[in-house]
């Protein structure tokens, strides 16, 4: 897939964001928190994720913005080896919302290492579920 983020690997659907919330799991490595929701994967890409730095932790737009692109070139260089690997095999494809909880801008290299232990969690938790998927197949 390469290190490309296509638009359509956002998540853009009122509906699918509102779902991802309500319905979806929660993790945490401070300063970021992922929410995610798997789903049976339908779709040509199989993530689709948002970043969301909310204006009451952060107040300056300048630093909001640095930090979405920090998060995003984290996201960008790790997704495909921690992520999109491990779910090519178990049929399943997840929404993830990353949210930046900080009240200051974290250094890249915090923001890197805490995706990459987001990544690997989420991976883990999309290989068990089609693990007890199959189970209940049987």
């Amino acid at each position: 897939m390469g290190y490309k983020l296509n638009k359509d690997e956002k998540l853009c659907s009122r509906t699918a964001v509102d779902t991802l919330f309500h319905e979806g799991k929660s993790l945490m490595a401070f300063p970021l928190r992922a929410a995610y929701r798997l789903r049976p994967r339908d779709e040509r890409y199989p993530v689709q994720f948002l970043i969301s730095i909310p204006k009451k932790r952060i107040r300056k737009a300048v630093n909001r913005v640095l930090l979405r692109r920090r998060t995003r070139e984290a996201y960008r260089l790790n997704r495909g080896e921690l992520l999109l690997r491990p779910l090519e095999s178990t049929g399943w494809g997840v929404d993830i919302a990353f949210v930046y909880l900080d009240t200051t801008p974290a250094p890249y290299e915090v923001i890197n290492e805490k995706m990459t232990q987001l990544l690997n969690r989420i991976a883990t938790a999309a290989a068990e579920q089609q693990f007890s998927t199959q189970e209940d197949e049987k």
